[in-house]
Order: structure tokens, then C-alpha cells, then sequence
């Protein structure tokens, strides 16, 4: 056979044998990754921890276990990594020679570990860093636009990230932490935090409409008139429910008008183009102002609490509690005064 060929047969045979091991290097590497324990960091600090004491024993008290759960924990780790940690004799302790050398690694683990943990408690303590916020377009624009800015003017160190609309968010598919919404969340997981618990619905008007219509003086009377309806997942909420005593009185309105925005419902009849039926805090300067009127008093409306949502009780971070409270006392004090 030619030398060449017989170099290039020779180099054939080491580049398959170099990839068989590689692998079988790769299958134990994934054997001891995925199928066998994992370190644990309990272990890792009971290690430490003897190094440290001098004792096993002494580790157990101090970390408020019992001596064989160190032990076992010790020999957990030195079988997970193959080797002796420590020589361990009735009266001594000593560190072995892969010990010695383990314990530097192990120490720095253990360092970043509670470095992290503190890092994580500053920044539970602080209020500060990036919130996203859903807000509803009426109130958003009107009210909690302005409140937002005042509550960054007292916290610089927050970023706010907002998104208006009313259409709801859903809090585990989008990136958003919070949303301020009305009424009760369908997903019962979801925490709800109250803005405005009490807050309801109000039956309106223009002046102007009103010079031109006949005041509605019981629910029955809504069907002569031209409802502006407000419809959210492409369902119209054309069913509007008054309170007497209690008892519920439903009405299924009509109209020429419609809309996914809560702000231009509240435009239309503010230009005299119908009655709205619309959230008493989202209304309440057209009130006050006489750029509506309120119609059906003497009955309640729905109830629509307002709520800051957010998807678990663990994101109730300091900037989210001091949040929540900023806008509880903003919108208190809003619904304080007259009308």
C-alpha cells in the first residue's frame, strides 16, 4: 500500500475513533447533567461550613440540623463529585487534598449565592426600576396620566412603560406587570388590588341632548332614547342594569353608535349625540362642570370597582405597594367633592 494512502487511512481511523469518544464523553457528560443528582447548595454550605468549624457536628448546630442530615449531606456531595472532602475520624476533621482545593470554588458558590440574595432584598426595599402599566383610555388620558407623572416626580427613580387601551390584557401572554382595569377579573388567580371598590356606573346626558329629548324618568324609558354603547371582545354592552331597593331592573338598549373606546363614548355625549352609561370616575369632571348631567339618580348603578391588577402576589414589589397606595389617595380625594 502507498505511504500516502496509508497516512490517510491511518488519519481516517483517529478522526472516527476521536468522534466515538467524543461521544461517549457526551453521553456520560449528559447521563451525569440530566439523569444524576444535581449539587445542592445545602450540601455545598454544609461542606463549608465543617471546613470552617473544624466539626460536622459543630456545622449541624450551627445550620439547625440534626448531625446525620450533615452527614448524609457531606457524603452527598463528595459522591456526587467523586472524591473525599474530608477525612473524618471519632475525634478530628481535617480537609483532604481535593478538599483543599474544592473549598476555594465552593466558597465563592456560596459568596455569589448570598451577594445575589442581598442584591435581590435592596432592590425589594427600593422604589424604583421599570413597571408596565395597562391603563384604560378614558381615565387613563384624563386622570391617571397626570397622577402617573406626579407619582415619577416623587420617584425618579421609576420608568413607567404604558399601554392605553380597554381592551383586557391578558397578564401571563403580554409583557405587562400591571393593568388598571374595572370590575372583577375572570381569572380568579389573578390578584386584584381595589382603587376603587364602591365606584359605579352613571346613567348621563348633555344639556344639549336633553333640550331635545324627553328626560327618562324609569329604565323602561331608555328605549326611547339613543344609547351610546361601549363594547369590549367584540361584544356590545347593550344590557344595562339599574338597582332599586336592591332589585335589579335590566334594559336591553338600542342605538346608532358603538364603540371599543370608553373615551369616545364619553365624547359622543358630551356633543349631545346620546345617553351613556359610563363609570362615575371617567365622568365625574363633565359632571361637576355641567358638561353632562346625571339622569336616573334616585336608582344605583352597576357596580364597576376599579382595581390595579397584577398576576401574582409575588410581584407586590415596594414600587407596586407604593403604586397602589399613591392612586388609592389620588382617586379618594377625586371622588371626595361635590357631584
Amino acid at each position: 500500500m502507498p505511504l500516502a494512502k496509508s497516512v490517510a487511512r491511518t488519519k481516517n481511523i483517529f478522526v472516527i475513533i476521536t468522534k466515538i469518544a467524543q461521544a461517549v464523553f457526551a453521553i456520560k457528560l449528559c447521563t451525569f447533567s440530566c439523569l444524576g443528582p444535581m449539587i445542592k447548595l445545602d450540601d455545598l454550605l454544609i461542606f463549608v461550613t465543617a471546613a470552617d468549624s473544624g466539626s460536622l457536628s459543630a456545622a449541624a448546630r450551627q445550620l439547625n440540623l440534626t448531625p446525620s442530615v450533615a452527614s448524609v449531606g457531606l457524603k452527598r456531595l463528595e459522591t456526587e463529585l467523586g472524591v473525599r472532602l474530608l477525612a473524618r475520624s471519632t475525634r478530628s476533621l481535617r480537609l483532604t487534598p481535593d478538599g483543599e482545593r474544592y473549598l476555594q470554588y465552593a466558597r465563592n458558590v456560596m459568596g455569589e449565592v448570598e451577594a445575589g440574595r442581598h442584591a435581590v432584598a435592596r432592590g425589594r426595599k427600593a422604589i424604583g426600576g421599570t413597571v408596565s402599566l395597562s391603563i384604560p383610555s378614558d381615565l387613563g388620558r384624563h386622570k391617571l396620566a397626570p397622577w402617573l407623572d406626579e407619582f415619577q416626580e416623587k420617584h425618579p427613580d421609576v420608568t413607567l412603560q404604558m399601554r392605553i387601551g380597554d381592551r383586557v390584557t391578558n397578564m401571563f401572554s403580554n409583557p405587562v406587570d400591571l393593568a388598571v382595569r374595572y370590575g372583577t377579573p375572570e381569572d380568579s388567580t389573578l390578584i386584584a388590588l381595589p382603587l376603587a371598590p364602591e365606584n359605579r356606573r352613571v346613567l348621563c346626558a348633555s344639556p344639549a341632548y336633553l333640550s331635545k329629548h324627553a328626560y327618562p324618568l324609569v329604565p323602561e324609558d331608555l328605549l326611547k332614547h339613543n344609547c351610546l354603547r361601549f363594547s369590549l371582545s367584540d361584544t356590545v354592552h347593550d344590557h344595562w342594569t339599574f338597582y332599586s331597593d336592591g332589585e335589579p331592573v335590566s334594559v336591553n338598549v338600542r342605538g346608532n353608535r358603538s364603540s371599543d373606546d370608553g373615551e369616545l363614548v364619553r365624547r359622543w355625549a358630551v356633543a349631545g349625540q346620546g345617553l351613556a352609561y359610563k363609570s362615575r370616575i371617567d365622568v365625574l369632571a363633565d359632571l361637576r362642570s355641567g358638561a353632562l348631567q346625571a339622569l336616573l339618580t334616585e336608582l344605583e348603578g352597576e357596580s364597576a370597582p376599579l382595581s390595579l391588577v397584577c398576576a401574582h402576589r409575588l410581584m407586590l414589589s415596594p414600587t407596586i405597594n407604593a403604586l397602589r397606595d399613591f392612586l388609592q389617595q389620588r382617586i379618594a380625594l377625586y371622588l371626595a367633592g361635590p357631584a
